[in-house]
């Protein structure tokens, strides 16, 4: 009982931080959420909660597909090829964690987001605001 309260609590509080979001902080949340969860991961293979280890294996491969379907290739930049291949990579190397039940290749797939996440929390805010005038451009024109 108590723990469901928590829960409770803890999905409130990212409904409250989604809804006060902007896209970039949305975005380092799915990247943090998805380190999160292969973290639990690791956790359940250490318990041998098979079950636990792949609901947190599958609900980090969502969020990573997310990640990835979610690239804008309007930009025609090496960098999202890049990272839609590196995203790929991880959900594919995710699956071989799964049926090998290794958490090397988690801490693999850690280490791979680990410096996008870092990488993305470091945008300056100029550009941040730069890339939502871009985007709201792109619409204002496709209306």
């Amino acid at each position: 009982m108590f723990k469901r309260g928590i829960n409770a609590y803890q999905k409130g509080n990212i409904k409250q931080q989604i809804a006060q979001a902007d896209p970039h902080q949305i975005t380092l949340m799915l990247m943090q959420g998805a380190i999160d969860k292969m973290a639990y991961a690791k956790g359940c293979m250490e318990r041998k909660d098979f079950e636990g280890k792949s609901i947190h294996l599958s609900k980090a491969s969502a969020i990573i597909v997310n990640l990835r379907d979610t690239l804008d290739f309007d930009v025609e930049s090496e960098v999202t090829d890049n990272l839609f291949a590196l995203y790929d990579f991880m959900v594919n190397r995710l699956t071989d964690a799964h049926v090998q039940n290794s958490q090397s290749i988690i801490d693999e797939v850690i280490g791979l987001m680990l410096p996008i996440k870092s990488a993305w929390a470091s945008i300056p805010e100029e550009a941040k605001q730069e890339a939502y005038e871009m985007q709201r451009q792109k619409q204002q024109s496709a209306v």
